[in-house]
Parts: structure tokens; C-alpha cells; sequence
């Protein structure tokens, strides 16, 4: 007979809107072990398996610390309520957790002041960070939604909802029937019960033992600071006259999202265990990605089976039309399924696509030992240039109109490129040449199309490195330090190291503006590069890897996301976090094409 041997959830810290699936193993009536579902419309053998979701909701009110949410308050800031903070913000878990969040928490009390001076009613946009119910006291008396006539969660049908049990003070109340569940903002601060029983199919009568878990209480979803579009002003190009000669804008967004194979505990054993677990981050930056209203979109550290089962049919919701480039696999030794590639999403209802260019590092690494390594040194060699690295190129046509009055009609192309330069740092001439392979490529599809470039991606580099340099100022400085690593001098001579394609850093524009309003962002920028101060933020590393470059000559930076500071990531907080789902930040660019111009 069919049985249930094991059910377990692979994190028992439920966070609202993050779907919750517990894994349940089963031994089948050939005595087969499986994982498969076995759902009531196809029994096996005369049974199916039944589930339950129910919340626990108790007579007393719970406080929930606000700086470890999945634990209860014990201690409150009395300032916080003589200030009006919002009280959710008040609360914290232990003596401890209170001195240590003082730093931070003194600056709520400050802006406080500062924001009811101002505005007098300011608190929420300034001092929220978790999506909480609005009192932060979890009031467990019934709910509206609770005594609702009907509900619904994951695929199950509508049904009447169900008290199950009340003693002791605590009401259960049914939630749902699926295998999986969602937790609403009605969970928040309550314990949520699984129960997995197998049911004779004929009777509908429970068999054996009900299999039966309990969580931890289930908290807010982390909600960072809002990022704002900040104007560029004075970017634009203008022609003869003085006239702008453009119309039509576009956004686009650059974000490595942390593969999960490498969100590790080991790496990153500062973020929570629940906040580092794939299916909390990927709901996380799905929010995020979706938020930004890119129309087009570039991910790296995309893994493949979570492109095909996550990434690609959630945007599709979205209007996303997406192409992906999996990492090819000479290095990696582990499941295939599992390797990281780019991906690039386009909005269907802004861009069509027309062409897709695939850029696979070791071929080219094969083809450069061929030509110019001696047979002896041709292994040594490939293990220093094969690093599994790729680059996605794609065209796109616009759907809306980029033209002035003087090219009625013409086709508005745009080159799209995607990359993860994936080096070792100590590797410095392998990164500097991949980069000006990739480069080389673009400059090919420039030659046979007059078309504006943008070149998108992590390429392990910080500013003023040799593949920066070669990116933003087209060649490198013979004298550059990086060029004293070259082994099988890949790299020379050094006057190859150039390129004709006039590239500029997006980010770069922030120092190029005038004006007061712009002085907070100029202080998030490197004074010697322009460049944002990080992008990329552990434990163990804080600067600038991520870029999104452009063809000046025919594309205009009307605005770009604000870059984030230590304060916006809170004192002492490194990447990932339960905010920010990704060790590195997210780069956003709205650009407006121009007339072409001659090209260096």
C-alpha cells in the first residue's frame, strides 16, 4: 500500500508571498522509493494523498522583533514611541539584538525628527523596511480574511473555509488543500501546520498515520529602500540647431542574480540561512526585476534549469520574451542542469527579435592555441585560457518610434550584449583577452550594420583595470601593471589592444552633471574613475565589477538608478541580505537614440 516515509520543508522560516513546498517521500505498493505527487484525480493502486495548510492563531498578542523577524520581541524602544516611529520598528528580540542595531536604529529616531520638522508625516516612506501589517502587533483575534465564506491557495480549489480545532487558547483555521502555500499577510506572526495523509480512494477516509509539520512564525517579506530613476540633465546630444535629435526612450537593467550554486553558507555565513535558500531569493528578485519595469533586461549567473523552470515562464507573465546562453562545460564537473549562463529578456510589446550571436570563450581560446602556441605548451596553455565562459548577443528592432521628421520609416536596430567574465583575478591576462574577443565581435557586427551597441554584464573588473580600460578608453596603456601578466603572450604586441567602438560607462554620466541635486550621487561615485564606489558588496569584497556601457555616438543616458550607499545596505551589512537577494547591485540605464555621428 502506498505510504508516507518522510515529509520535511527545506526551510521552516515562512515568508509571505514565498511559496512553500514541502518535500514528501513516498514508498510506493511495489515498494519502489518516489518523490512524484500522487494527486486524487490519479490514484495509485486505490489511494491518493491528501493535504492540509492551517494557522495557528492565539488569544494573545505577539510582537515580532524587528530586526530578526522570525523571532518574538521581548524588550521595546521607548523612543521609538515617543518619536511616532511606526511601532513595528520598535520592538527587538533580546538586550543584544538591541545594542547591536543601536547604530542604525539611532539614525530612525534622528530621521524621524527630521521628517515630522519637514513633512510632518513622513514616517512609513522613510522608515520602512519590512512589508508589515501596519501596527507591528500581531493582533491574533479573527481575522476578516479567517471568517472569509471561501478561499484559495496554490492550484487547489475554492472551498469553505474551516475551523479545525480551538483549546489552550489557539485556533486552528484551514488555509489550504495543495501540496504547496503561499503565506499571505494575514500569516504574519503565526505558526502554519502541513499535514500529508494518505486517503483510500473509494471511501475518502484517512489510512495510517497523518504525517505532520510545524514552521517557525511566519514573517514579512524584507522590503529594501526604494531605488529611484534620478534625470540626467544635460546629456543630451544636440545637433547644429541646438535640437535634441532624438524621440523615444528605453530602459535597461544589468544584474548578476547569485547563482544558487554558488549562494553557499561557507561563502556567505552572514545572511540567514532562510534569506540565502533559492526559494526565497528567487521570489525576492523576481520582485525586484519586476519592479524595475526594465524593457530589456540582462542576468547573469542565471542557472539553466532555473531559467527554463523559473526565470522564463514568470517574466513571460510579465511580457518578457527571453534567450538564454548556458555556460559551456569543459571546467564543470558537476550536473549539467546546473551550470550558470546569461540570459536577456526583452518587453514583446517594445522590441522584436531579429538576430541572436553566441560567444563561447574556449573556442576561441582553442583557436588562439592552435595559431600561436607551440604543440608542447598547447594543454598548459588551455587550462589557463578554458574558463567556460560566454557572451549573448542579441538584435533587437524597436516596436516604437526613435526617429526625427527627416527618416520617416527606418528601422531602429539595437545590439544588446551579456556577458560574465568569469576569471580569477590573479588571471588577469585571460580576463583582459576574453574582453577584447568579445569586443573584436561587436566591432564585426558594427561594421555591417550602423547600429547602436550597449555592452551589459559582470566582467570581474574594477575600474581602471586593463579590461576596463580598454572598454571605456578603447586601447590600453602599454605601461598598464596588468600587462606584466601575460605567460603565453596573448596579449601582445600591445598595440592590438584596441578597439573602434565609442564606448562610454552609462554610470559615468552622474559626474559629468551640474547642479546641487546631484551631490549625493556624485559622493557614490569614485573620483578618479567615475565609476560607482561598488557593485558588488561581501564580507570580503566591496567595489565596482558591473557595467553597462554604451555607443555614445548614438545612444543618449536620459536617467539611471540611483546607486546605493553603506546606509541604504545598513551598517555592517554585507551582500546577500534579506533585502537584497544578490551579492551584487543592480544597474538601471533609460537611454533615447540619436542621429549617429562619426565613429573614432
Amino acid at each position: 500500500m502506498l505510504s508516507v516515509l518522510r515529509v520535511h520543508l527545506p526551510s521552516d522560516i515562512p515568508i509571505v508571498g514565498c511559496e512553500l513546498t514541502p518535500y514528501v517521500l513516498l514508498r510506493r505498493p511495489d515498494t519502489t522509493v518516489t518523490t512524484d505527487d500522487v494527486p486524487e484525480t490519479a490514484p495509485l493502486d486505490g489511494h491518493f494523498l491528501r493535504y492540509k495548510w492551517f494557522r495557528i492563531q492565539s488569544d494573545r498578542k505577539v510582537a515580532i522583533c524587528s530586526v530578526h523577524p522570525s523571532e518574538q520581541a521581548t524588550l521595546q524602544c521607548l523612543g521609538c514611541v515617543k518619536a511616532k516611529i511606526p511601532v513595528a520598528k520598535s520592538y527587538h528580540c533580546t538586550p543584544k539584538c538591541f545594542s547591536d542595531a543601536w547604530q542604525h536604529h539611532r539614525v530612525l529616531h534622528d530621521r524621524a525628527a527630521s521628517a515630522v520638522n519637514d513633512n510632518g508625516n513622513e514616517e512609513e516612506e522613510v522608515f520602512g523596511r519590512f512589508n508589515s501589517s501596519s501596527s507591528g502587533v500581531i493582533n491574533n483575534s479573527l481575522s476578516s480574511s479567517a471568517s472569509s465564506p471561501s478561499l484559495t491557495n496554490g492550484s487547489a480549489p475554492l472551498y469553505p473555509a474551516a475551523v479545525t480545532q480551538r483549546s489552550g487558547g489557539e485556533t486552528w483555521f484551514e488555509v489550504g488543500r495543495s501540496k504547496t502555500y503561499t503565506p499571505t499577510a494575514d500569516d504574519i506572526g503565526h505558526v502554519l501546520k502541513f499535514e500529508c495523509v494518505v486517503v483510500d480512494a473509494e471511501t475518502k477516509l484517512p489510512v495510517g498515520h497523518v504525517n505532520t509539520i510545524l514552521t517557525s512564525r511566519v514573517i514579512p517579506a524584507p522590503s529594501p529602500s526604494p531605488r529611484q530613476l534620478i534625470p540626467v540633465e544635460g546629456m543630451g546630444h544636440l545637433d547644429t540647431d541646438g535640437r535634441i535629435t532624438s524621440s523615444g526612450t528605453f530602459t535597461v537593467l544589468s544584474y548578476n542574480t547569485l547563482s544558487d550554486t554558488y549562494a553557499t553558507n561557507e561563502l556567505y555565513s552572514y545572511c540567514p540561512s532562510w534569506a540565502l535558500s533559492w526559494p526565497y531569493r528567487r521570489q525576492n528578485l523576481l520582485r525586484e526585476i519586476v519592479g524595475y519595469r526594465a524593457d530589456i533586461v540582462c542576468l547573469q549567473e542565471v542557472q539553466s534549469d532555473h531559467y527554463e523552470e523559473f526565470f522564463a515562464p514568470e517574466l513571460d507573465k510579465h511580457g518578457y520574451h527571453g534567450l538564454y546562453k548556458r555556460k559551456t562545460n569543459e571546467v564543470y564537473s558537476g550536473n549539467t542542469n546546473t551550470i550558470d549562463g546569461c540570459a536577456t529578456f526583452f518587453r514583446r510589446d517594445r522590441f522584436s527579435h531579429v538576430k541572436k550571436y553566441e560567444v563561447e570563450f574556449n573556442k576561441a581560446a582553442q583557436s588562439l592555441t592552435d595559431a600561436m602556441i607551440p604543440t608542447t605548451q598547447k594543454k598548459t596553455a588551455l587550462n589557463r585560457l578554458v574558463k567556460d565562459n560566454v557572451a549573448l548577443i542579441v538584435v533587437l528592432e524597436a516596436k516604437f518610434s526613435n526617429q526625427g521628421a527627416d527618416n520617416p520609416g527606418k528601422r531602429q536596430l539595437l545590439c544588446v550584449a551579456n556577458t560574465h567574465v568569469n576569471v580569477h583575478h590573479d588571471l588577469k591576462d585571460v580576463k583582459l583577452w576574453q574582453v577584447h574577443t568579445l569586443l573584436k565581435g561587436l566591432e564585426k557586427i558594427a561594421a555591417s550594420a550602423d547600429i547602436p551597441m550597449l555592452v551589459c554584464g559582470d566582467f570581474n573588473s574594477v575600474p581602471g583595470s586593463a579590461p576596463h580600460a580598454l572598454l571605456a578608453m578603447g586601447k590600453v596603456d602599454p605601461l598598464h601593471p596588468d600587462l606584466a601578466v601575460d605567460p603565453l603572450n596573448i596579449l601582445r604586441p600591445h598595440s592590438k589592444l584596441v578597439h573602434q567602438l565609442p564606448l562610454v560607462s552609462a554610470y559615468s554620466s552622474f559626474a559629468r552633471t551640474l547642479g546641487l541635486g546631484f551631490e549625493q550621487h556624485k559622493r557614490r561615485l569614485d573620483n578618479t574613475t567615475n565609476e560607482p564606489l561598488f557593485t558588488n558588496c561581501t564580507r570580503d569584497f566591496i567595489g565596482t565589477l558591473d557595467y553597462i556601457f554604451y555607443t555614445a555616438d548614438s545612444l543618449v543616458v536620459e536617467s539611471l538608478l540611483e546607486l546605493l550607499d553603506e546606509e541604504s545596505l545598513r551598517k555592517d551589512t554585507a551582500l546577500p541580505s534579506p533585502e537584497w537577494s544578490s551579492d551584487h547591485v543592480a544597474l538601471l540605464v533609460e537611454f533615447r537614440c540619436c542621429k549617429n555621428r562619426s565613429r573614432r
